[in-house]
């Protein structure tokens, strides 16, 4: 008896949220997505063409209920950001026992790791990198380290590429052609099967994960991984000059959010 408390259902949080609640112990789900389905979206999603310009969260919501019409399930059509949408947020949050976060951009996963903070909830990560070569799959604990630990460990320590190779393929949103190259549905689907694998882990009840962080490779790519389907993993500990999880464990207010989420990502260098 589960709730399970999701951001994001695009072309990589829809599978893992398929997969996840086919699983019979979870039996509440709370879905937060503010977008409607595009054209370009179709040759990536499960929807349609005759689904196009219908919100995101109410074809998941559908197509969950129609393979199991007891699950409850509930859709905030809003940006998790959204001053407005706070209330049924943390409502929801409050009754929550896991989350998992399927946003495409870094102040979302900042301010999902702040709440999931505060409310003391594991919670599970799936990133595609640029091309679909590869990607990672985290598991968030409360005594463990958050995600700006993890990213910025990530950025010091795991060389996806050297100084002056081709471009970076971790940086979709970079301005050079090359690193904005879309994932092909096969990879998205292999990395959300992970996501969702890791995600049931914390579904069982298992206690903290031997690794915090999965990177499963995809492709051979030149000077970025010498080989395919080679899984490396790592064990991230709280950075002693996390602004987030050293200074203030648990943000007792909103207020406390949105500056922790300010000076990590200012950390980080993302703006």
């Amino acid at each position: 008896m589960a709730h399970l408390f999701q951001v994001g259902c695009g072309s990589g949080g829809m599978p893992v949220l398929d997969m996840l609640c086919r699983d019979e112990r979870i039996t509440q789900v709370t879905l937060v997505e503010p977008d409607l389905l595009r054209p370009h979206n179709v040759v990536r999603h499960v929807f349609g063409l005759a689904d196009v310009g219908q919100s995101k969260g109410e074809l998941a919501r559908r197509w969950l209920l129609e393979r199991r019409p007891e699950l409850r399930v509930e859709v905030i059509p809003a940006d998790l950001r959204d001053p407005l949408s706070r209330a049924p947020i943390e409502e929801a949050l409050a009754l929550a026992d896991l989350g998992v976060c399927a946003a495409d951009n870094e102040p979302t996963k900042f301010h999902f790791d702040a709440l999931m903070r505060r409310y003391r909830l594991p919670w599970t990560l799936g990133e595609v990198l640029a091309g679909g070569i590869g990607g990672f799959v985290h598991r968030f604990d409360p005594e463990g380290p958050c995600y700006g630990c993890v990213a910025s460990y990530l950025r010091r320590e795991v060389q996806v590429t050297p100084a002056s190779s081709p471009p970076d393929y971790s940086a979709p949103g970079n301005a050079v052609p090359e690193v904005t190259i879309a994932a092909s549905k096969a990879s998205i689907e292999a990395i959300a099967s992970l996501h969702a694998l890791r995600t049931l882990e914390v579904l069982g009840g298992e206690g903290h994960s031997p690794f915090t962080t999965l990177l499963f490779t995809l492709q051979v790519v030149p000077g970025v991984f010498t080989d395919a389907f080679r899984s490396y993993r790592f064990q991230v500990q709280r950075g002693s000059e996390c602004l987030v999880c050293q200074a203030r464990s648990c943000p007792a207010r909103v207020e406390d959010l949105d500056v922790a989420l300010e000076e990590a990502l200012a950390r980080l260098g993302v703006g």
